[in-house]
Formats: C-alpha cells, sequence, structure tokens
C-alpha cells in the first residue's frame, strides 16, 4: 500500500533525537545491503482465523529446534550525510547526520538528522543547530509527485500511518501550516491549529484562517470546524462554524456571491452574483445577475471554451432591464438593452488550408452608454461596433482555388444606423499564365500574360436599431453577384523602366432594380421595385510606367553625417473606362410627359451602377525615402549607422483629359516617419488645391497663381504624432491586442488606456496595471539605486481645414496615459487629454493601486465628465477566496433616452 504523506496539510516542531558515537565518514552515496529473512506468507487460508486466535499467547511447551531469524530490512537502503553515519545492530538504528538524506523503498527524505529504526519500521527526522545555534536543515519528505516540509516527522513504512509536527503543505491555491498533523490514512488526514492562507510565505502569512480542527482528504476536499480570520497576528471576530473547500485540479462549480451597491436612480443593488458551472474540461458557464431596488435588473451569461491545439473562444450574452426614478413620476423611464460579445479563434496548426473564426459585438446602441455594470468606460466613447464570422478554406489544386463565406456587422452608435452582409461569399481562380509553362521563367511582354477570375456575391442588409432582426429588417435586403475577369502583364523597356499593362472585365447581376415614374396622386416620382434577375457588363482598361532612381549626398567619412541616401519611385499611369450609356433610360420630372432626365435602373445596387461618362485619366505619383549614414557612437564599430529620416514622402495629382474644367486634381502630398528609436511615429498629409475661389467660395476654372495667389493654395492638412516609452525593456507580459484577454478589447474599445483601463466589474481581483510580478520588482531594487518603473503614451493630433476660405483648425488635441510604481507595491496611472478648439479636458480617469501581498487594493476615479464614478476595491487576489472582498462603487449618474 503506497503512502500519500506528501498531501498531508502539514507542520513541524524539532524532533529530538537520543545522541551516538560519531564515525567520521565522506558524505558519499553507499548502499547497505542485509540479507532479508523469510516473511510470513501472503496467501490467505481458507479457514477463518479470529482475532483471539492470533493474539493468543504460545504455547512454552511447543518450540522449534531452531530459532528464527528477526525481520530486519525489507528493501535496500540508500543513504549519504556530511558529518557522520552509524549504523548500530544493537539497537537496530541507522543514523544520518547534517546534511542527511535517506531512500528506502518508495519515499525520499532529506533533513539535518535522520534515524531509521529498522526493527520498528519506523523513521524519524528533524532539524538540527547551526552554529548560531538557529535551527536549520527542516525536513523534506517526498513520495512519489508529493512534497511535504514539517518540523519533524515520524513515519511507519509498514503501516504508512505518520505524525507530522509543524507541516506544511500546498493544496490547491491554499497554503495549509497544521500544528500537528495525524495520517489516519492514504486519504485521510487530521490536522489541528491548522493555518490557511493564499500567503506565500506560509510561516509568517500577513494574514490566514485558523481553524481549530481540520480534515483533509487530498485532491478532493478540505472541511473544517470553527474557523476565524487572523490579519497581521491580530485576532478578528470574522469567523464562521464550518466551511468546506471542494480541492481539485478540474474546475468545480459554485455560487458566485454579489456585491453590495447602490446609485441615485436605481436605488440599492446586488451585483454580480450568480453560479458558475464547470460544465467539463473544455467548457464553462457563468450566470450573473444584479437587482436594483426600484425593479431594475439585469442577466449575464459568459461562457469560454478551448480544445488543445484546435481553437479557443468565449461567448457573453447581456441583457439589462433598466428603470429610471419611479412609476407616476415625470422623469420616470424604462429601457432594454443587450449586447453578445463571441470571439473565436482557431489554431493555425489544426488545419493549414480551412479556417475559422470570429468576433462579435453587436447589440443596443446605447449599451455601453446605459449599461448599469461597465466594464470599461473607454468602450462608451467608442460610436462603432463592428462584428465579422468568417470561413475560409483552400483547395490545392492547379491552378489554385480560394473561397470564403463572411457576414459583417457595423453599428454606428450615434446615429443607430446598422450595415449587415448575411453573408458575403468570395472565389478565386489563382493566376493563369496561358502562355507560359508551370515551371517555366515569366518573361517579356508575351509569357507575363495572366489573368484570374473573382466572384463576389453579398446579401447586404442596413436598417436601424428598432428593426433588428424584425421582419422589416430582411424586406429591404440586396442581393448581387459580381464577377470580375483581371488581365495583365509587365515587363521592362530601356532596362531600367518597368511597364504593366492590363485591363477588367466586371459582370454584375442583381435580383432586384427600379423604375423611375411619375405618380400623379402624390406629384413625385416614385421607385418602384422591380424584383427579377437582370445584369450589366463593364471593361476598363489601365497602363503604368515607373522606375527607380538612387541618389547619394557624401559629406566625408569623417563627419558625423557621412552621407544621405534618397530613393525616388515615379509613375505614371494611365486609365480608360467608356461610357455605358446603354444601360440609361429616361423618365418624366414633372408630370408633363416629357421624359428630361435619364436614370439606370441599378441605381442603389451593392456593386454601384454602370458610368455613363468616359473616364481618360493620366496619373502622376512620386514617393521618396530617405536615409542617413552617420557615425555610430560606439568607437569599435567600423561600419557607419543606418537611421531613417523618412520612411516615404508622397505626392499624387492626375489629369482628366475628358473633362470641360478642373482638369487637374489636387495634388496630395503624405508622409511619415519614426523618432527616438523608433518609440515616436509621425504621420502628415495635405491637400494642395491649383485652382482658384471665387468669391461664393467655389472652385472655378482657373489657377490660383493666375487669381494673384500663390502656385498651389492649401485647403487641408493633418499630422500625427504618436509617442510609447517606458523605463521596461522588452515587450508587455499581458497581450492587449489578444480579444480574448482584453474584455475592453472586446467591447469596442482600444487597444491602448488612453480612454482608461479595462475593468470587469465582476471580476475585480484583477489588477488595473500590466505590470511584473511584485517579487521581480523587488529584486531589481538596490540600496544605492531604486528603480521606479514607469511608462507614457502620448497622442497629438492637429487638423487644419481651408477649402473654402475658412481658415480654422477644426481638431487639436493631446491626450496622454501613463504609469508609475511609486514604490514596488504603489502604483498610480493617469488617462487625460486636452482639446485646444474646445479649450478644456478630455476624458479623464486616475488610477491607484497598493500590492498587500496576498491582497490586493485599488481606486479608480473618473473626476469630470459624463462619466464621473469612482470605485474602490480591497480583496485576496487568489480566485478560491475570491469572495472575501469589500467592494464599492459609485456609478455615473445615467439619462435613460
Amino acid at each position: 500500500m503506497r503512502t500519500n504523506l506528501f498531501h498531508i496539510v502539514l507542520s513541524a516542531i524539532f524532533l529530538t533525537l537520543g545522541s551516538a558515537e560519531a564515525y567520521s565518514q565522506e558524505g558519499k552515496n553507499k548502499t547497505t545491503t542485509i540479507p532479508a529473512e523469510k516473511q510470513p506468507s501472503t496467501k490467505k487460508d481458507s479457514t477463518k482465523v479470529s482475532l483471539s486466535e492470533i493474539i493468543k499467547p504460545a504455547d512454552s511447551t511447543a518450540q522449534d529446534t531452531l530459532k528464527p531469524k528477526k525481520t530486519f530490512l525489507e528493501s535496500k537502503v540508500k543513504r549519504k550525510a556530511v558529518d557522520y553515519e552509524k549504523m548500530d545492530q544493537k539497537k537496530k538504528l541507522l543514523t544520518l547526520y547534517n546534511q542527511a538524506e535517506l531512500y528506502y523503498q518508495d519515499f525520499e527524505l532529506k533533513a539535518g538528522i535522520i534515524v531509521m529504526d529498522y526493527e520498528k519500521n519506523e523513521v524519524y527526522a528533524g532539524r538540527i543547530k547551526d552554529s548560531l545555534g538557529n535551527y536549520t536543515q527542516r525536513p523534506v519528505f517526498k513520495q512519489g509527485s508529493n512534497v511535504i516540509e514539517p518540523d519533524s516527522i515520524r513515519f511507519n513504512t509498514v503501516t504508512k500511518k505518520a505524525l507530522v509536527w509543524n507541516s506544511r503543505s500546498t493544496q490547491g491555491e491554499l497554503n495549509i501550516k497544521g500544528e500537528i498533523t495525524k495520517k489516519e490514512n492514504d486519504s485521510v488526514y487530521f490536522i489541528k491549529n491548522a493555518r490557511i492562507t493564499t500567503s506565500k510565505n506560509i510561516d509568517d502569512p500577513e494574514y490566514y484562517f485558523l481553524a481549530r480542527k481540520l480534515k483533509l482528504v487530498p485532491g478532493k476536499k478540505v472541511v473544517v470546524g470553527l474557523t476565524n480570520m487572523v490579519i497581521a497576528d491580530v485576532p478578528t471576530p470574522l469567523g464562521i462554524p464550518f466551511a468546506f473547500f471542494p480541492m481539485s485540479n478540474k474546475g468545480t462549480s459554485g455560487l458566485i456571491l454579489p456585491s453590495p451597491n447602490d446609485s441615485n436612480r436605481q436605488g440599492f443593488s446586488l451585483q454580480n452574483g450568480g453560479i458558475y458551472l464547470a460544465l467539463s474540461d473544455n467548457y464553462d458557464l457563468a450566470v450573473m445577475g444584479d437587482y436594483y431596488t426600484n425593479g431594475s435588473y439585469a442577466m449575464r451569461f459568459e461562457s469560454s471554451y478551448a480544445k488543445r491545439y484546435k481553437f479557443r473562444g468565449n461567448l457573453n450574452v447581456r441583457f439589462e432591464n433598466q428603470i429610471e426614478s419611479e412609476r407616476g413620476f415625470p422623469d420616470y423611464a424604462k429601457t432594454t438593452q443587450y449586447n453578445i460579445q463571441w470571439s473565436h479563434t482557431q489554431d493555425p496548426k489544426s488545419n493549414p488550408n480551412s479556417r475559422f473564426s470570429a468576433s462579435v459585438n453587436l447589440g443596443s446602441s446605447k449599451y455601453y452608454q446605459q449599461s448599469l455594470n461597465q466594464s470599461n468606460v473607454g468602450s462608451a466613447l467608442n460610436n462603432t461596433l463592428s462584428s465579422s464570422v468568417s470561413f475560409s478554406k483552400t483547395f490545392n489544386t492547379v491552378p489554385q482555388v480560394n473561397m470564403s463565406i463572411t457576414a459583417t456587422h457595423s453599428q454606428n452608435t450615434q446615429t443607430e444606423t446598422i450595415n449587415m452582409t448575411l453573408p458575403t461569399f468570395q472565389g478565386s481562380v489563382d493566376r493563369i499564365f496561358p502562355f507560359a509553362s508551370e515551371d517555366e521563367i515569366k518573361k517579356g511582354f508575351i509569357k507575363n500574360i495572366n489573368f484570374q477570375y473573382n466572384l463576389n456575391a453579398q446579401n447586404q442588409i442596413t436598417t436601424k436599431d428598432s428593426l433588428f432582426f424584425k421582419p422589416q429588417m430582411f424586406r429591404d435586403a440586396r442581393v448581387g453577384f459580381q464577377h470580375s475577369i483581371p488581365i495583365s502583364t509587365n515587363f521592362k523597356i530601356f532596362k531600367y523602366f518597368s511597364v504593366s499593362a492590363g485591363g477588367n472585365y466586371n459582370e454584375v447581376w442583381y435580383m432586384k432594380t427600379i423604375e423611375k415614374r411619375f405618380n400623379e396622386a402624390t406629384q413625385k416620382v416614385d421607385n418602384i421595385d422591380i424584383r427579377g434577375f437582370d445584369a450589366f457588363r463593364t471593361y476598363n482598361f489601365s497602363s503604368s510606367i515607373g522606375t527607380t532612381i538612387y541618389g547619394t549626398f557624401n559629406f566625408g567619412e569623417k563627419k558625423k553625417i557621412q552621407a544621405i541616401r534618397h530613393v525616388m519611385r515615379p509613375s505614371v499611369s494611365y486609365s480608360y473606362t467608356p461610357s455605358f450609356a446603354k444601360y440609361y433610360d429616361t423618365y418624366d420630372p414633372d408630370g408633363s410627359g416629357t421624359m428630361l432626365k435619364e436614370y439606370t435602373r441599378f441605381e442603389g445596387g451593392i456593386y454601384g451602377a454602370p458610368g455613363k461618362g468616359v473616364s481618360n485619366n493620366i496619373g502622376f505619383s512620386l514617393s521618396n525615402t530617405f536615409e542617413a549614414k552617420v557615425t555610430d557612437k560606439d568607437s569599435t564599430k567600423t561600419e557607419p549607422k543606418k537611421v531613417m529620416l523618412l520612411n516615404n514622402l508622397n505626392f499624387s495629382t492626375s489629369y482628366d483629359m475628358t473633362a470641360d474644367s478642373l482638369k487637374l486634381a489636387p495634388l496630395r502630398v503624405s508622409g511619415g516617419t519614426t523618432l527616438l528609436e523608433d518609440k515616436m511615429n509621425v504621420n502628415f498629409a495635405a491637400t494642395l488645391d491649383p485652382y482658384a475661389l471665387d468669391n461664393a467660395n467655389r472652385r472655378i476654372d482657373m489657377f490660383n497663381i493666375d487669381n494673384g495667389g500663390s502656385l498651389f493654395r492649401l485647403s487641408s492638412a493633418n499630422i500625427t504624432i504618436n509617442y510609447s516609452f517606458s523605463s521596461k525593456d522588452g515587450t508587455d507580459e499581458n497581450d492587449r491586442s489578444d480579444p480574448l484577454k482584453n474584455q475592453g478589447l472586446r467591447n469596442g474599445g482600444r487597444e491602448d488606456d488612453l480612454f482608461g483601463t479595462a475593468r470587469d466589474l465582476g471580476d475585480s481581483r484583477q489588477s488595473q496595471f500590466n505590470d511584473e510580478d511584485t517579487e521581480k520588482a523587488e529584486k531589481r531594487t538596490t540600496f544605492y539605486k531604486a528603480l521606479l518603473p514607469w511608462d507614457l503614451r502620448l497622442a497629438y493630433s492637429l487638423t487644419y481645414s481651408n477649402s473654402t476660405r475658412q481658415n480654422e483648425i477644426t481638431n487639436n488635441s493631446l491626450m496622454v496615459s501613463g504609469n508609475i510604481d511609486l514604490t514596488p507595491r504603489w502604483k498610480v496611472g493617469i488617462s487625460t487629454g486636452y482639446d485646444f478648439v474646445q479649450d478644456g479636458v478630455t476624458f479623464t480617469q486616475l488610477r491607484f493601486e497598493r500590492d498587500l501581498l496576498s491582497w490586493r487594493m485599488d481606486f479608480n476615479w473618473i473626476p469630470i465628465g459624463d462619466y464621473t464614478s469612482w470605485g474602490f476595491f480591497i480583496g485576496i487576489k487568489s480566485s478560491v477566496l475570491s469572495d472575501i472582498k469589500w467592494d464599492k462603487r459609485k456609478q455615473p449618474d445615467k439619462r435613460l433616452r
């Protein structure tokens, strides 16, 4: 029968053992093999034997002529000690002293001193004193994968019973230290005066629960009697008469205790209470709800699922019935809000030829603005909700075929307009080179000719929030199919010029078109839906020629800036699209009977309508990059350092040869670069209009320079600067871009915390700060150099508008978010900003957090704006004791609309 001593909830006191003569010996591994005598037969006799017969005294007259030998050791003993080892044959004792190690049968034992009584089949182990008189070398008893570290232990190798003093054991997230532990059998242990804590320092915890009596079944349960809470060695009146803790490596179902709160408009409440169901190893379900004294309530269903090497995801469904004020009062209001979130990711290795993914965030447009249980204020400031569910598959044929089916959703929370595609089908056949074999090099005009086939089909729905999933929503659906066959080729001329040319054939199918008729009753033109198949076909031609020019400006190897390299990529393109007037009809706009106006029956289609006018454009573009070679500060390096000055500087415009006026399009200038070791991103753009404005601020067919102005007129410009830096090296341990880990991102918020950090009010144990463990931070802190980790993010945006001589800055704002560790256990953060146009502070959130080792305390405050609120939390970090907390919040005073 194998022992399981290591699951004991244990503790230890030093076991004093008698002194013995020391034998000087080096601490080398030795093996003692002593012949074992014959053991009693283990065979069961068919005759029943009573207990009295077993313990009956032997007959003194019946004696065997051969005296049997006494049992010695049942197996080999491996031992080791630094000071001495002693074998006492008379007392049947084996004594090991100082860094003693004993390996016998199925257990390993390390301690300061070990005494093995092989006649009684008992092992004793304890500590020894060092030169300063302090006890050291606590026993470590290991059997299989289980380990215990008591002060002293007494163990019987035959009965497997044990008595342990001051034992220490870990059961899941609980650390247990018992004054006296008794092992009853392989699966039941009894402990007297047990300390239960989640603190890592089990000998001097910052808090613990003192259980007078404790019963432990390792891996299954812990049952305690009268228990009360002790904080900093001070007993508190907080206690319970009994408790039950399920111990399992698997998920366990249980209740989720609610948090009491109150608000000015909904009254007192119990929030985030419910039940957690561990349905299987692959998925779970949490059902939580809120209840307010004025009748408001909320329900939430949250489920996470995963299958190793296949997929993982989560599903959240939220519903809230909100009541404001009391029935009969003028400010009484009642609304219902809901939100559905689904995130699913597939392991890329599970199936390389097909992939399924989902990112869903849909529901009431005002959910995040009016929710009674907001997770992230930044989500309420977002104006768009979007969703996408897609499946794609690749067929490894020749040529290769790709297909995908996608359902998308886009929702504007301000206008409450919803756009959906249910679904979008896309199929494509890979490039085919009809004039070149598969293995042949594609070179030259003829061999580079290739074509593809693409199919795009959509069922598009545009509706309002109030009509979502109602019959009218589907009646207004638009269905269309688009087939396209692009044909292209590319080749070089004069060695340095790259030429590309091609055409594109499009065919569009619609299931519904329109007909315009004048309605004499209403004196208006009606658009009459004509259901049935209809199609139109278009084609176009395009070509381009471009080259790459390299230039280097050398300043000398001894200069700090040795050289600047300039790369230019000029390009000229041409595109032509003929007129498709055959698809146009005329209608009577005023009832006069004269068909004066033209229209096409394909108006309002998903893929647009054929154009009536001829398009004949020439495009010009020039892209530039600038790179410098500078002398490296490290004198040991022989090569100069490369520094990017401008990642891109682009100029583009076009000329319409068919237009009667305003043939030249405005010049678009854009560029970007990275500075300060790639930590600052700078992007800018401007629109330069060559034409002048008349007195009514309308563009006229006259160049601005001919109207007394400059060559170009600046009509718009913008610049954005993002700067992110910190005192920490490396990347953040928490992946903010992963929607499965970032609740705020699933809500439609930002990856960064410029609009505040994401908070799941249903699980306040999680920190507001993405920081490393406090113990790691403390290890980096020295006496002479204190390290204060910090991080800072800046986002600046400036927009200038002058299209109609308004000459104004329409946007000028700076947003800041930063965190700092004042001490290894005190963290402070802020998210704020300033709008220089409106001359006011933007959304502001203050964050404070104190690491109390096993506990955590935090306070977050939004002092100004529509979301003024605060929240305070103090509780145990461990999930097994997560209900021991105090959570108090003041919610924003939101008005239902």
